[in-house]
């Protein structure tokens, strides 16, 4: 199961945390992801999607 987003495929960045002195740390970035209810074709699913695609209404959120 990876930090992918089963809408738009968003996922994890990598990159370089610089501090004040300059420094070079690597970091990674993480998608904000939500565990969603909704129902695809008839039957209930599950899937994991970042809020942007929540809040634009790509899913419909099975209550």
């Amino acid at each position: 199961m990876s930090r992918t987003c089963d809408i738009c495929g968003k996922h994890t960045v990598t990159g370089n945390k610089v501090s004040h002195a300059n420094n070079h740390t690597r970091r990674t970035w993480r998608p904000n992801l939500v565990k969603v209810k909704t129902e695809i074709g008839g039957t209930t699913a599950t899937l994991k999607i970042c809020t942007r695609c929540l809040k634009s209404d790509f899913i419909t959120k099975k209550v």
